[in-house]
């Protein structure tokens, strides 16, 4: 039984079937001759399928191997590509490692000063709060919607504030994109050039693609500097070879995630109810942690007091019940979840949690297999907790 579908969710057949056939094409898309054309053509068929989905523009679209790598590239390439000798990156409290870690590297190895910004309550970033942390800021990142907790945020009021600010706007979408709206373009607005949201995050395997791919769409306007050299591929952002069968893929999961969003946000938002209703009549003093009605639809992420997280995971994992204690990204690192601890809870709490995520497979079935195995393990985990 499968409830870590926010870590990677099933390959669609689909995108699978479409991945074999553009990998049996022989061509290298920056090639000149028919076969090279060829490539080149299946690409930009991908490109422009993926833009139409997130909303902005074919050109705007620059693949690369998954989420990490675009708020890599997002984030340093704008540091790089900065006009004057401003130093202050604004980040978000909670926010996901590949954005931390980056931005950590900044700080250490390139004299970064960073501007924190608490979450409220339920992990949410107050519009106003982050506006004023904007002021002479180099650049501004944050998530679209949290990886882990699943609280939704106000992405075109974020935009709006870095625009007014004039500073460029990183959103990392990559735990939104094909589960809540997302719109490059709507968000963006009227921004002057090269200011609000100029870059957004984006990964294939979250919504039913192949691991591996991703993208990050740049603003037309927008003046970042490249990770990789080698080449003039993707407006000289990304060099290299450029994976066609892995853009053809995500463009097919992405188109049908769309299709089936709105349905499927009903659907798994009603399984999620019953997930959690089940989890507070069952299990003594649970709570759920983020909001409880703006979130992402198959997240429930929930604080068990006095149970250890990774002692769960292990209890459930033996009972046949796949779950997480958080961000894939930190698997095996006994580490409190720095997502709770911003939400003002202690490190003992922020040890007594499960991200539980339901996808596109998810059945009543999964539930009800949860909702068997959990108070057993509940009660094992505080026993061990109280040794």
């Amino acid at each position: 039984m499968y409830l870590d579908h926010a870590a990677t969710t099933p390959l669609r057949p689909e995108a699978r079937d479409a991945w074999v056939r553009a990998a049996e094409e022989l061509g290298n898309a920056s090639s000149i001759h028919g076969p090279g054309q060829s490539a080149r053509r299946l690409l930009e068929d991908a490109r422009e399928r993926l833009a139409a989905v997130a909303g902005c523009d074919p050109i705007e679209v620059v693949f690369t191997s998954g989420g990490t790598e675009a708020s890599n590239l997002a984030i340093k390439g704008l540091w790089w590509a900065r006009a004057d000798d401003r130093d202050a990156v604004v980040l978000p409290d909670g926010e996901h490692h590949a954005t931390l870690d980056a931005v950590e590297w900044l700080a250490s190895h390139e004299g970064a000063a960073v501007r924190s910004v608490p979450l409220d309550a339920v992990g949410r970033i107050p519009v106003g709060a982050f506006a004023e942390a904007l002021h002479g800021a180099v650049l501004a990142t944050a998530l679209v919607a949290n990886n882990e907790i699943g609280t939704v945020n106000d992405a075109a009021g974020l935009a709006a504030a870095a625009d007014a600010a004039g500073v460029p706007l990183h959103l990392d979408a990559v735990a939104a994109f094909g589960h809540v709206p997302v719109d490059f373009t709507g968000w963006r607005a009227d921004a002057a050039p090269a200011t609000g949201l100029v870059a957004m995050s984006l990964s294939a395997h979250k919504i039913g693609g192949p691991v591996g791919v991703g993208a990050l769409i740049v603003s037309r306007t927008a003046t970042i500097a490249p990770l990789v050299h080698g080449g003039g591929q993707q407006r000289a952002l990304r060099a290299g070879t450029q994976d066609v069968a892995g853009a053809v893929a995500f463009a097919v999961a992405a188109e049908l995630a769309e299709a089936e969003r709105d349905a499927e946000a009903g659907r798994l938002t009603a399984l999620r109810e019953r997930l959690v209703a089940g989890i507070r009549s069952s299990v003594l003093g649970a709570e759920l942690l983020g909001d409880p009605a703006d979130r992402v639809p198959g997240n429930a992420h929930v604080l068990f007091p006095g149970a250890r997280g990774e002692t769960l995971l292990f209890l459930l994992d033996q009972a046949g019940v796949a779950v997480s204690t958080g961000s894939a990204c930190q698997a095996g690192v006994p580490e409190p979840s720095h997502v709770v601890l911003a939400l003002g809870r202690s490190a003992d709490e922020a040890r007594e949690v499960l991200r539980l995520t339901l996808g596109r497979t998810s059945t009543d079935a999964d539930v009800d297999a949860l909702l068997a195995a959990l108070p057993s393990a509940v009660e094992r985990a505080r026993a061990a907790s109280a040794r």
